[in-house]
């Protein structure tokens, strides 16, 4: 576990922000960064878990991936579900994905910068970036949030 000052450093800089949108100045700076076919293949053999960080509107509209946690950074005690979602995780990474890559490079980044490690971003997302066609064109399984939420473990409700 990091130090309480790491820790309140994200939640102080997680609450400025807005919810999260910090910036991290560039992709180069050896954040992990996996395709979302490299995410799923790492969920199917139980090697990761993957936090969906958007709003509940988005996950609405498009579904959330297969054995995707929904823990919007737009809502209230993001951060502490954060943390339940890397205690929870154990040893496995954790994946963050949004809808195109930045949401998610801007929280990998808060985490990065206060000394978290363990995490990396799926940066092509789920609507596709330049760094790819994104989870659903991909052609990987969503679920409707109804689902998604009715899976989410009880710590992190």
């Amino acid at each position: 576990m990091r130090p309480d000052c790491s820790r309140r450093f994200l939640l102080t800089g997680l609450a400025a922000s807005g919810g999260g949108l910090l910036t991290l100045p560039a992709r180069a700076q050896g954040t992990g960064v996996w395709s979302a076919d490299q995410a799923y293949d790492a969920l199917l053999n139980d090697a990761a878990r993957v936090i969906d960080i958007r709003s509940r509107e988005e996950w609405q509209e498009t579904g959330i991936g297969a054995g995707v946690w929904p823990i919007s950074m737009h809502e209230a005690r993001f951060a502490e579900r954060l943390f339940a979602a890397r205690a929870l995780a154990e040893e496995r990474t954790v994946g963050l994905i949004c809808a195109t890559g930045g949401r998610s490079l801007s929280v990998l980044g808060a985490l990065m910068r206060a000394g978290y490690s363990g995490y990396f971003d799926i940066s092509e997302g789920m609507l596709g970036s330049g760094e790819g066609p994104g989870w659903i064109a991909a052609g990987l399984p969503v679920v409707p949030l109804d689902a998604a939420l009715a899976s989410l473990p009880e710590a992190l409700v």
